[in-house]
């Protein structure tokens, strides 16, 4: 490991990271990274597409699109919004033919939102097309894109995704396959890629395997997916993950199998299994669900509080709940209400409305709280500002005390490998001590999940301090890649030293 001194200097590609800025930074709770599905050997490919992108809805809801090929031309439709509303009728599907095709779910890490942001990308190549999604976030690709500029390369987007698709259209490589490779041993960052070239569907994991894909098996075709949850919609049968560098080539019913990295040990995004996978998607032989529920284990492990109920944060601090209630004989209570019904269409209503904030969302039931003694259980702590207005809620319902328990440790650091996270100045638990966090949100008492227990949780009997087994750069600081284009930007501005490892 080394440490990177960061400089407060002014970045040199001052323009481009105004352009790749995080657009949603506002939201006050980390958002999913993007979605990918990929199938090959289905007359039925695109609608078999749609579908595993509409189990894939949660890990983006800005954008969607399709491409399909019939074996001579490429069919693309890209959408603003949800799978739902835009590929669920005849009419949207009929024109995306073929046997293969590759879909992608947007949640905007990098980029604007704009159409020509939605993937998948299609391009027109020397040796043929290409059509490329792609879930994660590249640490380099400003670098890489203002090389590019000054040899003369034109971008039509906003989007690193972009950036591959022109290293591979300037790769000196014969072969389409060859010229994808060639391009991925220059970019860096967390990635898991959907590639359709010259009839063959090409699937692609980062060297470390931060971000998530897997394949499946359905009749004769074979699929890719960012989760196991996209293969159980159509009856697909789960064949293994995609491992971390390897580059999977199906073609005519087979895989082939390169793996141009050196060998890393693997080292997937911690956030996959305490929130951003859906519950039931199995994780390294596991569901999602299991791992978020033995954190509520875990959680209830190191407590000292003695709470009449235990209240979840819905949804997503609703298997930890459980565990902590198993764990403690505590009653388990849904003493918040959520509205499924608000979605991103309510966005600009009267000032006095949105002032109303997370009661659009949530609402207390007032017969589990009141004169209640209340854990509350959520799965991290970002800003801590919804916290605020959900223990106020409950207090204003007539809850006793209310106590605050998160189940995993306190988030320090932004990521740089494909999840919108806040800057560190925004990061709560990076500016102020347990106390002071306790004190901000409202609560009786405040404590989170210990990095000790959070491994012992998902399985080990501790952290390997020399070789993490997660990408957990969230709570240690210790970012596996090097965030080049990150480097200088406000972003980290705060951080005094960065542990990185030097394998990149």
């Amino acid at each position: 490991m080394t440490n990177i001194k960061i400089q407060n200097s002014k970045s040199k590609f001052e323009f481009y990271i105004k352009k790749f800025k995080i657009e949603n930074s506002h939201f006050p709770r980390f958002n999913e990274e993007c979605g990918v599905f990929g199938i090959s050997g289905s007359e039925d490919a695109a609608p078999l597409t749609a579908l595993g992108l509409h189990a894939l809805q949660h890990r983006g809801q800005e954008g969607c699109g399709i491409v399909s090929y019939d074996g001579n031309s490429y069919h693309s439709e890209r959408k603003f919004g949800l799978v739902g509303d835009n590929f669920t009728k005849k009419q949207s599907l009929k024109k995306l033919v073929g046997n293969i095709a590759i879909g992608h779910n947007r949640y905007s890490t990098t980029g604007g939102e704009t159409i020509r942001n939605i993937q998948p990308f299609y391009a027109d190549l020397y040796g043929g097309a290409i059509a490329i999604a792609h879930n994660g976030n590249l640490t380099n690709a400003l670098l890489l894109r203002e090389t590019m500029v000054r040899e003369g390369a034109i971008f039509q987007t906003t989007s690193d995704t972009e950036t591959i698709v022109q290293l591979v259209a300037k790769s000196k490589k014969r072969h389409i396959e060859d010229k994808i490779i060639d391009s991925l041993m220059q970019i860096q960052g967390g990635y898991a890629l959907t590639i359709i070239a010259n009839g063959t569907l090409i699937g692609a994991r980062d060297p470390l395997g931060i971000r998530p894909l897997v394949i499946g098996k359905f009749e004769d075709a074979y699929i890719l997916a960012s989760e196991t949850c996209a293969l159980d919609i159509i009856g697909a049968t789960f064949v293994r993950e995609v491992e971390n560098g390897e580059v999977v080539i199906i073609r005519e019913g087979k895989i082939k199998t390169r793996r141009p990295f050196p060998n890393n040990n693997k080292r997937p995004c911690v956030f996959e299994y305490i929130y951003f996978s859906r519950p039931d998607s199995i994780l390294n032989g596991k569901t999602a669900y299991e791992y978020r529920k033995n954190l509520g284990t875990y959680l209830a492990k190191e407590s000292d509080i003695n709470p009449d109920v235990v209240v979840p944060v819905p949804d997503s601090g609703v298997p930890a709940a459980l565990g902590f209630s198993q764990e403690t004989n505590i009653p388990f209570e849904l003493g918040l209400i959520r509205n499924h019904y608000v979605g991103r269409t309510f966005i600009e209503p009267t000032q006095q409305i949105r002032s109303l904030g997370v009661k659009l969302k949530l609402n207390p039931n007032i017969s589990s709280i009141k004169n209640k003694i209340v854990v509350l259980v959520d799965d991290s702590l970002v800003r801590g500002t919804t916290s605020f207005k959900i223990i106020k809620m409950l207090y204003d319902f007539g809850a006793k005390e209310v106590h605050m328990r998160i189940a995993s440790p306190e988030i320090k650091f932004p990521d740089f490998y494909g999840v919108d996270t806040p800057t560190q100045e925004e990061l709560l638990a990076a500016n102020k001590s347990l106390d002071e966090m306790c004190e901000y949100i409202g609560a009786k008492s405040l404590k989170f999940l210990s990095i000790d227990n959070l491994y012992k949780a998902l399985g080990h009997s501790k952290r390997n301090e020399n070789n993490p087994q997660f990408t957990d750069h969230y709570f240690t600081g210790e970012y596996p890649i090097k965030p080049i284009d990150y480097l200088n930007d406000n972003k980290i501005k705060k951080l005094s030293s960065l542990s990185l490892a030097s394998n990149h």
